[in-house]
């Protein structure tokens, strides 16, 4: 199955199983790809959001017009810091951002059960790595690199790169079939 993509400078179009690494500075405005990522080819996705609540992406989606009947959202913030937070069918809770087999497993159960196009971004790779750890980071990027090939899906991963040293970043880099490199000044060098 082939995904269209319509981010600058990336291909036309991106086969099935393909991870899709944005490395951004830390200050770097990621939601207009995020959110270009989910509007075209896409019947179902998930948001998987490390980095900021159920409530802050919902806003997000919606400020960027993207059709949030075809969203489910992941928050894995709002127990751990105590914040009300109301389930629904579109919107599940993880214990805490370092709970990996909870992340892994919902989007294991979101792959298997929509059908069609599917598409999910991890939001952040980095906070997953402040609260889990590196190597536990590189192993959920690998579980859920999997589960993409599987189900045939897409993800997009955002990782800062200031944050973390230049080898960490390359292990990173190298899971990923695709890199979209996001400037300071919104340029972006894509290599796939």
């Amino acid at each position: 199955m082939e995904y269209t993509l319509e981010i600058d400078g990336t291909p036309a179009t991106i086969p099935g199983g393909t991870g899709v690494l944005l490395l951004h500075p830390s200050t770097g405005e990621t939601d207009r790809i995020d959110t270009d990522f989910f509007k075209t080819d896409t019947d179902n996705f998930l948001v998987v959001s490390t980095r900021t609540t159920a409530r802050e992406v919902r806003q997000k989606l919606e400020y960027y017009d993207v059709d949030e009947e075809r969203a489910e959202i992941l928050d894995t913030l709002s127990i751990e810091r105590g914040y009300s937070r109301r389930s629904s069918d579109t919107v599940h809770y993880v214990a805490a951002p370092d709970d990996v087999d909870g992340i892994v497993d919902h989007i294991d159960g979101f792959l298997a059960e929509h059908d069609g196009k599917r598409r999910i971004s991890i939001d952040s790779v980095t906070e997953l790595a402040y609260y889990a750890g590196d190597e536990q980071a590189l192993e959920a990027v690998d579980r859920i690199l999997e589960l993409l090939a599987e189900y045939d899906a897409v993800g997009l991963f955002h990782l800062a790169k200031d944050p973390h040293d230049e080898e960490l970043v390359d292990r990173f880099r190298d899971r990923f079939d695709g890199v979209i490199d996001l400037d300071e000044d919104g340029s972006i060098d894509a290599d796939f």
